[in-house]
C-alpha cells in the first residue's frame, strides 16, 4: 500500500534516448611515391569513398506515447490503473512509471515487453478496464453541498448521507466508506492540517505522509481498516477526502483509490462546478435513410430526451426503436416522398473507411450540405475506434470501405477516464459494424435490410439527412 500511495503523487517524466551513429570521416587516398627524375608524372586516379549514412534515432516507448493525443494518454493511464498495473498520477503526462506499467501488462499476458501496446493489446486492456469500472459502478459526481467533483464507485458504496459537514458514501455493511468533509479553519496550512489529521480520530496509525504546499496525503490503519486521506484548503475552507476499507477488500479497492485520488477536485471552477455539461437545447446529428417508407437510422444519444425530433427538409419524426447496447435509434417520418434508402449490403469492413454525414450548422455557415471525411478503424476493446474523430454533427454518419461497401455507422462518444475532473478528454469516435446495424433493422421489421434493390443507392450523400433534437 505504501508504494502504491507514494506512486499516486510521485511520477518521473520519462526522457527519450536517441541513439545515432555518426558517419565516419572519409578515408584519404594514399599519396603515390615520387616519380623518377626526368620521368613524366602520371596522375593517380583515386576512388571516392562514400560516407556511411547516420542511423536514424530509435523510437522509444516514450516517443510512441508522446505521439498520442492528450485524451488518448489519459485513457491509457486510466486503463492501466484500473487493471492494477499503473499506480501513478493520471495526468496524461508520459513517465517511466507509465512505460513500466505497460511492460508489466504485456508480461502478465505472456507478450513481448516492448513498452508500446499493439492494437490487440490495447483492445484487451481497454476491455478489462471497462469491465472493472462497470463492476464497481465508477462515475464522476458533484457533491451538492460543497461543489466538490470526485469519482465514486457507486456499486461499492451505494448508500449516501449528507449534512452540513459533508457527505458519506458507504457499503451496506460499512466494509468500504468514502467520507468527504468540510470545515472552516483560521490560517490553515497543509502542514498544520496533516498534523491534526494524524491525531484524529484516536487510534489512527499513519505509515505514510506527504505534505506539499497545496495538498497533503496520509495513509495507514484506522482501527482494523486501511485508510487513504487527501486534503487541501482554499482561504479558510478545508476539504478532505477519506477512503476507508477492510483489508480483505484490498485487491478490489486499491485501484479505485488511485482513480479517486486523481479525480478529486476539491475547488472546481467555472463549468466544472455544475458537473458535466447538460444536453444541448438543440443538438444536430446525421441520419441514414434505410427504407422508402421513412425509416431512418440515427444515434440513440443524439435523440435522447427530445421534446421534438425533426429531419431537415422532411418535418417531424418519431423514435420507434432503440438499441442501448450499441447506441442506435430507429426514427420514422410519414408521408415523405423522394427518399433514397442506402444500400447497406456489404462484406467485412476494411481498416480504412470514408464517413459521410452532415456537420453541425455552425461549422458550415448554417448550411446543411453532406460531406465526407476519411478515418482509420482499429479495435479498442469491444469497440471499433475511428481516428481521427469527425466533427460535430457527424454522429450517425454512414461509413463505407475503399470498395464502396457499407461498413457501418459512426458515433461520437466522450472518453471516460479516471483522471482529473478538470481534464477534458478528446471526443472519441466509434464504428457500429454493418452486421450489427443490419441485425438491429431486421429485429425492428425494416424490410430490405439485406441485399440490394433497385430503389437503393450506394451514394451515401443522397441518403444522409440532418437529425435535429429540440430539448427544454
Amino acid at each position: 500500500m505504501r508504494s502504491m500511495l507514494r506512486a499516486t503523487l510521485i511520477f518521473v517524466a520519462s526522457t527519450s534516448v536517441a541513439l545515432a551513429a555518426s558517419a565516419p570521416q572519409s578515408a584519404t587516398a594514399q599519396t603515390p611515391a615520387p616519380a623518377a627524375a626526368g620521368a613524366k608524372s602520371k596522375p593517380v586516379a583515386t576512388k571516392p569513398v562514400a560516407a556511411t549514412p547516420a542511423r536514424p534515432a530509435l523510437q522509444t516507448p516514450a516517443d510512441t506515447a508522446n505521439a498520442m493525443a492528450q485524451g488518448e494518454r489519459l485513457a491509457l493511464q486510466s486503463d492501466l490503473a484500473w487493471v492494477g498495473q499503473y499506480n501513478g498520477a493520471i495526468t496524461g503526462e508520459v513517465s517511466e512509471r507509465m512505460v513500466a506499467a505497460i511492460k508489466e501488462f504485456q508480461k502478465g499476458r505472456g507478450g513481448k515487453e516492448t513498452g508500446a501496446l499493439n492494437p490487440q493489446e490495447r483492445g484487451v486492456l481497454a476491455d478489462t478496464a471497462k469491465r472493472r469500472q462497470e463492476n464497481v459502478g465508477w462515475k464522476i459526481v458533484t457533491d451538492a453541498g460543497t461543489g466538490v467533483r470526485l469519482g465514486i464507485p457507486g456499486k461499492l458504496v451505494p448508500q449516501q448521507t449528507s449534512d452540513a459537514n459533508g457527505t458519506k458514501w458507504s457499503s451496506p455493511t460499512g466494509t468500504v466508506q468514502v467520507v468527504l468533509t468540510r470545515r472552516k479553519e483560521a490560517g490553515p496550512t497543509t502542514a498544520k492540517l496533516a498534523e491534526r489529521e494524524k491525531k484524529e480520530p484516536t487510534g489512527r496509525t499513519v505509515d505514510y505522509t506527504v505534505v506539499k504546499p497545496d495538498f497533503f496525503v496520509l495513509s495507514g490503519l484506522q482501527g482494523l481498516k486501511k485508510f487513504y486521506l487527501r486534503g487541501t484548503f482554499k482561504g479558510d475552507e478545508v476539504r478532505i477526502l477519506t477512503i476507508l476499507y477492510d483489508q480483505a477488500t484490498e485487491n478490489t479497492v486499491e485501484p479505485v483509490v488511485i482513480a479517486m485520488s486523481s479525480a478529486f477536485n476539491p475547488f472546481p471552477s467555472g463549468a466544472q462546478i455544475a458537473g458535466p455539461p447538460p444536453p444541448k437545447t438543440v443538438e444536430y446529428g446525421t441520419g441514414v435513410v434505410v427504407s422508402e417508407d421513412g425509416a431512418i437510422l440515427a444515434d440513440r444519444q443524439i435523440t435522447d430526451g427530445c421534446l421534438a425530433i425533426a429531419i431537415a427538409g422532411f418535418g417531424n419524426a418519431d423514435r420507434v426503436a432503440e438499441d442501448r447496447d450499441h447506441d442506435l435509434a430507429l426514427l420514422r417520418i410519414y408521408g415523405a416522398r423522394g427518399l433514397k434508402p442506402l444500400n447497406i449490403a456489404s462484406g467485412p469492413a476494411d481498416s480504412n473507411v470514408e464517413l459521410t454525414g452532415i456537420t453541425d450548422p455552425q461549422n458550415q455557415g448554417g448550411a446543411a450540405a453532406a460531406s465526407s471525411v476519411k478515418a482509420s478503424v482499429a479495435p479498442i476493446g469491444s469497440d471499433l475506434a475511428l481516428s481521427p474523430a469527425p466533427g460535430l454533427g457527424f454522429s450517425g454518419a454512414a461509413a463505407h470501405d475503399a470498395n464502396g461497401k457499407f461498413a457501418g455507422i459512426a458515433l461520437l462518444k466522450p472518453v471516460v477516464v479516471a483522471g482529473p475532473a478538470n481534464a477534458t478528454p478528446a471526443a472519441q469516435a466509434t464504428l457500429v459494424a454493418a452486421d450489427t446495424v443490419r441485425g438491429f433493422l431486421r429485429a425492428n421489421g425494416v424490410s430490405g435490410s439485406e441485399g440490394s434493390a433497385d430503389a437503393k443507392t450506394s451514394d451515401a450523400k443522397a441518403s444522409v439527412v440532418r437529425v435535429i433534437c429540440v430539448r427544454k
